[in-house]
């Protein structure tokens, strides 16, 4: 048996404080201190296996743990209290791991191996203090991008109870729709222009989501019945064409004409968000819960923050006011600036191509965008984030939106583009736009599994097994309006 009484060396000292860092309570019992190496281990060890119990009892770890992320970032009382709760765990941890190397009398040594040994302990405290500190960090990052987005007051939806007896945060909606628009805001731009506008329409249960994409070039415009731009336009936006044949009374520039003409609406301003949300729902038939108005160069500077996304472009795309750009072919990891010339070039390409381009710049930042990588680089994503939005999303939803968002990435996304052959967006027929939506809404609420993506474009189709029999079979015409993943055709 190991005579305890006889002073450690600088290997054990060394050794036994960095097991504490680990396991505390570890040098506590070696140095003899029984009942208070016996309370930390214990009390580390039920912790332990309080979280255990909560990973294996846990039917779904992943919405839990969005759950609890939705209610830190929805409360800012919780945020303090979690900064602080971590700067406090912190601060004892590297108390522990200090009076660990304490109680294995390091003063015994010689003193060059007491400064060895002291140096060595020191990097461990600092080491055990900085994933606490990192928490705290992240959490008052987060806190100050929440609190510069989600500014919007909060309005208090219908209390409805669910089946289970629990508030309904849904108010008994089965699906939530949020508008998506991308604004194409400058300095040497006057108005808000929406160039890119979605509506992602989620199941709450399922997390199975339809986008909706409206071309921003959709002519005629109806606007809700009774309200004053109906009055104003009671056949259709319309105005006159501008001196070289452009046009200014397209979807595009609904926000901006509403925001300069507060006549409209009896002197009162900036009435173009509402006008927009209002005119976009009734062309869908959908009631627009909210909207978010993304800024394309802040898109990416969030491309940039995850390290750039990795896309396919099927031929060259050119961009810039003399063309002096190339985004070139090929499928590669593409930087913020390039991912979004790729999305919003109109050179030699139309609005309808743009739009598809659109869609695969967001499929490819859903499913590259992992946990590990937004962790990795958080505080770049936050402060892009920052610059990113602007939203009327109450704050205190955000501790539903969440997990949410959890379940919409593992989820079935399909994708309906409001684009010829589909409609004719210079004499749009609405009602067979409102007929396809409900139809996609129906197919994506009963849909279960995950969507199997269509070949894309000019694949090479595999070759039949020769035990299946040949048939003959006339080639079908794709339905336009058939609901499609995300990413087909995307490479």
């Amino acid at each position: 048996m190991r005579d305890r009484s006889k002073p450690p060396g600088v290997g054990a000292v060394i050794g036994w404080t960095a097991l504490a860092a680990i396991v505390p309570g570890a040098a506590h019992l070696r140095a003899g201190w029984r009942r208070t190496g016996l309370a930390i281990l214990c009390t580390y060890t039920a912790l332990l296996l309080a979280l255990l119990w909560v990973v294996l009892t846990s039917s779904d770890l992943s919405g839990l743990l969005a759950g609890l992320a939705g209610q830190l970032v929805a409360s800012s009382g919780l945020t303090s209290l979690t900064v602080g709760v971590s700067l406090a765990l912190g601060a004892a941890w590297f108390a522990l791991v200090v009076h660990s190397f304490v109680v294995m009398n390091p003063g015994t040594l010689p003193s060059v191996k007491q400064a060895v040994a002291g140096g060595v302990a020191g990097t461990l405290a600092v080491a055990s203090l900085l994933p606490f500190g990192l928490v705290g960090q992240y959490v008052a990052v987060s806190q100050s991008a929440v609190d510069d987005i989600f500014s919007a007051p909060s309005t208090p939806r219908p209390a409805t109870v669910g089946g289970d007896g629990e508030e309904d945060p849904w108010a008994g909606h089965s699906r939530v729709n949020i508008l998506l628009l991308g604004g194409d805001a400058d300095t040497h731009r006057v108005g808000v222009r929406t160039d890119s506008i979605n509506v992602a329409s989620v199941d709450v249960k399922t997390g199975n989501t339809v986008l909706l994409s409206l071309p921003r070039n959709l002519e005629n415009v109806r606007f809700v019945p009774g309200s004053p731009m109906a009055k104003r336009f009671p056949n259709g936006f319309r105005l006159p064409a501008n001196p070289d044949g452009s046009r200014e009374d397209l979807l595009f520039a609904v926000w901006e004409y509403a925001d300069s003409h507060p006549e409209i609406f009896g002197g009162r301003k900036n009435q173009g968000t509402k006008t927009l949300i209002d005119t976009v729902g009734y062309t869908l038939g959908l009631k627009i819960d909210w909207y978010a108005l993304v800024n394309m160069w802040g898109f990416a500077r969030l491309i940039d923050a995850i390290g750039g996304v990795t896309l396919t472009v099927p031929q060259d795309v050119v961009f810039g006011k003399y063309n002096e750009g190339l985004v070139k072919a090929g499928t590669r990891k593409l930087r913020g600036a390039d991912a979004m010339w790729f999305a919003r070039s109109r050179t030699n390409s139309d609005d309808y191509t743009r739009m598809g381009r659109q869609r695969c710049v967001l499929g490819a930042l859903l499913s590259q965008s992992d946990p590990a990588t937004v962790l990795s680089r958080f505080n770049q994503v936050a402060l892009a984030t920052k610059e990113l939005l602007r939203t009327d999303i109450p704050r205190p939803m955000l501790e539903h939106l969440v997990p949410l968002a959890v379940k919409v990435k593992n989820a079935k996304v399909t994708s309906v583009q409001f684009v010829p052959p589909l409609i004719n967006t210079g004499y749009p027929d609405w009602a067979k736009i409102r007929t396809v939506t409900a139809k996609a809404l129906r197919a994506s609420s009963l849909t279960r599994r995950p969507l199997t993506a269509t070949a894309a474009p000019g694949a090479t189709p595999k070759a039949t097994p020769k035990t299946t029999p040949k048939t003959t079979a006339s080639p079908r015409t794709p339905d336009p309006a058939a609901p499609k993943g995300i990413t087909d055709g995307c490479g």
